[in-house]
């Protein structure tokens, strides 16, 4: 009776371990695993963090990952470089995860739940705000099996960057909407060009009066630096400042003013090494914050002592380009920008007092992307539409390839509609490689899926006199007409990124373009039944008519096409 009542305990004992109860082993986090020792070799796990720096109260997200294989069992804890004691507080992610208790400190270490294994699990930890914290590196003790595990899995350091910079008079957004073109910003553009530096979208937009307008200045002191630095725009999150060598993103020096974890509104300064998150640096020398959070407009003013720097040492130039950028936040991380960043047009020097405009915020590749569409949807395969619509009967007995000349004429157009399709779409997204800016990339690539599939259904038609033949003529009218309106609407919504003035003309351009269309197409179809009701009318008669509306679609089509053109040039 004594040796099973002995048995059931260790039983008890080692079933303890499976349930990641281990607060016992906070201290020296080894696993009391009777008869085993810690592994000497490599651990095969490594433990990340969303960020390399931290501010009081901030959060991070902590990743522990197999590199191979998978692990049962875990402890993960945060302790100061050097340090023996955990520090700061955990919460949860994972759903095989629990909080435990260390060193009289709740919330101080996350474990498993179970012996199941597993190859990653997430959780947050919340920096102290006691104003003296350090350096510091999370720690693990991973176990992949009873015998065989490792302790003191370590991450790289995350630096500790200063309190959290103070917010002076920040307000939180109004459930009201303010008027467009209303106040938005205590910030205005008195004194660009003259006393300070500026740069804005659209040119010259005054932040205090149009709650449209992004903007940034930086105010020099007598000697130059250190510079007063004022950034306002509209944004889910964050607003930011880059100063970089080139148009290019990579290697920069970025100011950014957004919502923490708690909605509230603080500056961060980073550094970009490419298309990734930036990464947090110390923010330095920098004195004098104040923010503000109105009506959806962020807007934030500091002084910083810092050198601008685009190699993350001391530089000797003075000129860089200008970002501008804005998006929204998750927790306190910046995510993708919303559009492509406004770009300086060329480089400034911030003690040259100077007032600038955006420069060339679409690089040629995008703006080649949109030209390619708006040849394809608003002529080539117009014309085709138009053609295969009302003049089937055009050049009658001409048969170029054994077909007849409409037929040709009309697959001839399509291919180069579809052909421009495909290459803008292969352009913008080689260059982008990313699905942001809302419905448009979603439209353009339904409008080339189904531009594929017309002319590879047309492949497959049956012949003229099969009694089947009419849900061909069915199906491939009614795709036509889908991709026609899913490509206008594509184009719209793009023609809405590209133009960022208040009087969004571009757009309107379109619209009359659309109408234009629209009224070619009615007389089109009041010409057809007209031909139908007046059988003495002489084919010469009407063919004459038919070349006057199509060279007139043509040449009104041509117009808007040109001018929409010259737009994407300019934006």
């Amino acid at each position: 009776m004594l040796a099973w009542l002995m048995l059931l305990v260790c039983v008890r004992m080692v079933q303890g371990y499976d349930t990641g109860l281990v607060s016992g082993s906070c201290g020296d986090m080894t696993p009391s695993h009777r008869g085993n020792s810690a592994q000497n070799s490599q651990a095969p796990y490594s433990i990340s963090t969303d960020t390399s720096s931290y501010i009081d109260g901030q959060e991070i997200t902590v990743t522990l990952a197999a590199q191979s294989g998978s692990f049962k069992g875990f402890l993960l804890e945060a302790r100061e470089v050097g340090g023996s004691n955990p520090v700061g507080s955990f919460t949860l992610v994972s759903s095989n995860t629990q909080l435990l208790p260390c060193s009289s400190q709740a919330n101080a270490a996350v474990s498993h739940t179970s012996a199941s294994s597993k190859s990653q699990i997430q959780s947050k930890w919340k920096a102290p705000s006691s104003g003296n914290s350090k350096n510091i590196e999370f720690r693990a003790t991973v176990v992949r099996d009873f015998s065989t595990f490792w302790v003191g899995v370590k991450s790289a350091a995350v630096t500790y960057s200063g309190p959290k910079v103070p917010v002076d008079s920040a307000s939180s957004g109004s459930s009201t909407q303010s008027p467009a073109n209303s106040g938005s910003s205590t910030i205005s553009n008195s004194g660009c060009g003259s006393t300070k530096t500026c740069f804005s979208n659209p040119s010259s937009c005054d932040p205090s009066s149009n709650s449209n307008c992004y903007f940034m200045s930086a105010t020099p002191s007598a000697s130059g630096a250190p510079y007063k630095f004022e950034i306002v725009g509209g944004a889910d999150g964050y607003v930011s400042i880059g100063f970089s060598d080139d148009k290019e993103m990579g290697n920069d020096d970025i100011y950014i003013c957004g919502k923490d974890s708690n909605g509230n509104i603080q500056l961060q300064h980073a550094f970009s090494t490419g298309t990734t998150t930036p990464g947090n640096i110390a923010l330095g020398n920098v004195s004098g914050f104040s923010s503000s959070l109105t009506n959806g407009v962020i807007s934030c003013s500091f002084t910083s002592a810092n050198t601008i720097s685009t190699t993350r040492s001391s530089s000797s130039q003075n000129s860089y380009y200008i970002f501008l950028a804005y998006g929204a936040t998750k927790s306190g991380v910046i995510q993708m920008h919303s559009t492509t960043p406004f770009i300086s047009s060329s480089k400034v020097d911030l003690s040259s007092v100077t007032s600038l405009g955006s420069g060339e915020v679409f690089p040629p590749i995008v703006k080649a992307h949109g030209c390619l569409m708006l040849i394809a949807w608003m002529t080539t395969g117009s014309i085709g539409m138009l053609i295969a619509r009302y003049l089937k009967k055009a050049a009658k007995g001409t048969k170029p390839c054994g077909k007849d000349f409409w037929f040709v004429t009309h697959v001839f157009l399509m291919i180069l509609s579809v052909a421009a399709t495909i290459i803008a779409f292969i352009l913008v997204f080689s260059y982008a490689q990313d699905w942001a800016g809302g419905a448009h990339p979603v439209l353009g690539l339904i409008v080339m899926i189904l531009s594929l599939v017309q002319p590879i259904a047309a492949m497959f038609r049956c012949g003229p006199q099969d009694e089947r033949r009419y849900i061909f003529n069915w199906a491939h009218t009614i795709n036509a007409l889908a991709i026609k309106a899913l490509a206008v609407a594509a184009i719209f919504t793009g023609l809405a990124l590209v133009d960022t003035s208040d009087q969004q003309w571009l757009p309107k351009v379109m619209g009359g373009f659309v109408a234009w269309e629209a009224i070619c197409f009615l007389f089109q179809d009041f010409h057809q039944r007209r031909k139908k009701k007046d059988v003495m009318q002489q084919d010469s008669d009407r063919a004459r008519t038919e070349s006057l509306l199509l060279v007139m679609f043509f040449l009104g089509n041509i117009a808007f096409l040109v001018a929409l053109l010259v737009g994407i040039g300019n934006a």
